[in-house]
């Protein structure tokens, strides 16, 4: 037995590891967007369903035929590791063009595509081995002891691996891996061949009777429900907080540990524990969904928890229901594989119909719509007799109250939010909306928002329309900015990352050319439908769509280095910056751009993240002078903002120190975070203590 858990825990610990190894070096590929994980996760489940699919064959067609299985899955593995390593070619950086989600998945499919596969296959091949060698052993605890391998190769991803290795060393790792795994699995065929014995032909074990086909719809149902939990979820918290590694980790490695406890002992799961856990951590949701019922930010801390918390209970109700109808053991590969069809299924309404059909984030609403019917079904089913079925009606419509009030407290969340919006529009990218304030007064006003964060406002009236506004107004970096340049007005060349609503088109002069890039065409869109910064500037106006660092890549390779007197880093994901856009080799790239006497501007003003050290320590890196300026954003107008300017011409220099706008640093600078394409961490920069002062 210490051969087939070392074989199944290690192929367990590869198989999740590999997903935030290879999330994390694409994530800057495309443009750092939480679409990246779930666009991952739909790819790995696919490929967990394929595998389980495989093992199902294998085991079906060629049961009886020990060597057969064996000689066909170790020669498979043998073709794999010709196939190693798994890092991803530079011919598949994506050239802004394609559809990002079809990108990931073939990407995906060409560099880690076959080995997934057969690690995916390995968890239930290896228990049906271990089965049929030893016949009066359960095989189900093996299914524990997977999980508890995927766990800690998740887990241990953010804490030990992504801080220790850069992503190249990761993937070479990985690699090695598999090779070992590869050794363990051809000696649990050699012991599946010595040890197994069979039932004789036509006959089954006692016990092995099928499963209903209510039971096997069950089995898919909650599956899914899981799957559409855990994504939808780690999406609402990716949008609020960060898209970092460590948030993508952690609400996986919880639902893996349902998996765990649930397959263990029946004896873990207990409705009268895990259904009011269920309604509290829903309840929760719900109260933090809902900004209005809270004065003021919450603590990051205790947002990572009340989403987490949810992934947990509502994902332990869903497995342990299937725990609870789980087959014979002759059934087992059959089993897992409905159940890989269910997540694969979740992960597809999820990452490919959610956003074609909605126009918001609704599909948290419609799992946990799911999840109440799922369960009321299951507990009509579960007793018999008169008494207990009286009670047990009564717990039932109990529960569908309860669930239906939390339900009604999500769409009041929606109608709150979309309640004045002009516009919404979803894609890749996340949710954007237009929302109108104080129509038919002289302070009506549009803002776009990018999930609840501001990206811009306009005012409507004719004398205030031109105004700048929010992070652009006129004590803020740019305002700085544009005031202490060399060149002079009328002929300055601008470039900024990231569009919002066009607000710093508004603060150049007939003459000077502003070039915006936008990875997400749906801003250009808003930007020019309803907002009017774009069309009435003074400056001659062009909006580049793509990645920035992939358009600027291509623009040096035709050998049009912009030259720009000033580049604005200004791209905003939800409440994050794409952290490739702030990377050794990203400024390298800016400075290519730049005039000799230009200014690198980078917004860093954030909720939950710290850049300031990042940022200064890049600078320092290519010999450059860091300052700050912060607006407090006395205004109503205006939003507080914190910009560093860079730069390594004296005159601009001088004349930034004298003009007032300089602020000191909060703290001394920490020399050790230096960031490169290959080797980051966000864990070192997220700020766990809310600044009172941010918008």
């Amino acid at each position: 037995m210490p051969l087939f858990v070392a074989s199944i825990f290690l192929s367990a610990f590869l198989l999740f590891q590999i997903q935030p190894v290879i999330a994390r070096y694409i994530l800057p590929w495309y443009g750092g967007s939480p679409a990246v994980w779930t666009s991952c996760l739909l790819f790995f489940q696919v490929g967990l369903l394929a595998g389980y699919g495989y093992a199902h064959a294998l085991v079906s067609f060629l049961r009886g035929k020990r060597r057969v299985q064996i000689a066909i899955h170790l020669g498979l593995l043998v073709l794999a590791m010709i196939l190693l390593p798994i890092t991803p070619s530079e011919n598949l950086k994506p050239d802004g063009s394609e559809n990002p989600v079809i990108g990931i998945v073939t990407l995906l499919a060409l560099t880690v595509g076959f080995p997934y596969f057969l690690l995916s296959a390995s968890g239930p091949l290896l228990q049906h081995w271990f089965s049929e060698a030893f016949p009066t052993r359960s095989p189900y605890r093996l299914y524990a002891v997977s999980n508890a391998g995927s766990l800690l190769g998740l887990i241990s991803y953010p804490f030990l691996f992504e801080p220790l290795f850069r992503t190249s060393e990761q993937t070479l790792i990985w690699s090695w891996g598999f090779a070992a795994y590869a050794i363990f699995a051809a000696a649990c065929g050699i012991l599946f061949t010595k040890k197994a014995t069979s039932h004789p032909t036509g006959k089954a074990p006692e016990d092995a009777v099928p499963s209903s086909v209510v039971d096997k719809i069950l089995w898919v149902a909650f599956a899914a429900c899981g799957s559409m939990l855990l994504l939808s979820l780690t999406n609402q918290m990716c949008q609020d907080v960060a898209v970092v590694p460590f948030l993508w980790v952690i609400p996986l490695s919880l639902y893996l540990l349902t998996f765990v406890i649930s397959f263990d002992h029946s004896r873990w799961y207990q409705r009268r524990i895990w259904i009011p856990a269920v309604v509290l951590s829903v309840a929760a949701v719900v109260i933090l969904i809902n900004r209005q019922f809270a004065d003021e930010e919450w603590h990051l801390g205790l947002q990572i928890a009340i989403y987490c918390g949810a992934v947990f209970f509502t994902c332990m109700i869903c497995h342990g229901e299937v725990v609870r109808l789980k087959p014979a053991n002759r059934y087992l590969t059959s089993f897992y594989l409905l159940i890989s069809l269910g997540g694969a299924i979740g992960g597809i309404f999820v990452s490919l119909i959610a956003p074609v059909i909605f126009d918001g984030y609704r599909e948290l609403h419609y799992a946990l719509i799911l999840l109440c019917l799922l369960t009321g079904i299951e507990l009509f089913r579960s007793y018999r007799g008169v008494v207990k079925g009286a009670l047990l009606a009564l717990g039932s419509v109990a529960w569908l109250l309860i669930f239906s009030l939390l339900l009604m407290g999500l769409a009041f969340q929606i109608h709150v939010r979309e309640e004045g919006a002009v516009a919404v529009k979803r894609s890749f990218y996340g949710v954007l909306q237009v929302a109108e304030d104080y129509a038919g007064t002289e302070d009506h006003y549009l803002s776009l928002y990018h999930g609840r964060i501001s990206h811009g406002r306009q005012y409507q009236s004719p004398e205030w329309e031109m105004i700048a506004t929010t992070y652009y107004a006129e004590k803020s970096g740019v305002a700085a900015t544009f005031e202490c340049l060399n060149t002079p007005a009328g002929e300055r060349h601008v470039g900024v990352i990231g569009l919002g609503v066009g607000t710093l088109a508004t603060l150049s002069d007939p003459g000077d050319r502003v070039r915006f890039y936008e990875i997400n065409p749906q801003v250009e869109e808003m930007a020019r439908e309803h907002f009017t910064y774009l069309e009435k500037s003074d400056a001659e106006v062009e909006v580049v769509i793509g990645d920035a660092r992939i358009m600027l890549e291509q623009e040096l390779k035709r050998g049009e280095s912009q030259q720009f007197d000033a580049l604005f880093v200004d791209a905003f994901s939800g409440d994050s910056i794409p952290l490739h856009l702030i990377t050794k080799e990203a400024f390298e790239l800016y400075f290519q751009h730049l005039k000799p006497d230009g200014v690198l501007v980078v917004h860093i003003t954030n909720l939950h993240l710290d850049l300031s050290d990042p940022v200064r320590n890049l600078a320092n890196e290519f010999g450059y002078t860091a300052s700050r300026v912060e607006d407090w954003g006395e205004d109503e107008h205006t939003y507080y903002s914190d910009w560093v300017l860079i730069s390594k011409d004296d005159t601009f220099q001088e004349t930034l120190n004298q003009s007032g706008f300089v602020n000191g640093w909060d703290r001394a600078l920490r020399p050790e975070i230096l960031w490169t394409d290959d080797f980051c961490n966000l864990l070192d920069v997220i700020v766990w203590e809310e600044d009172e002062d941010y918008e």
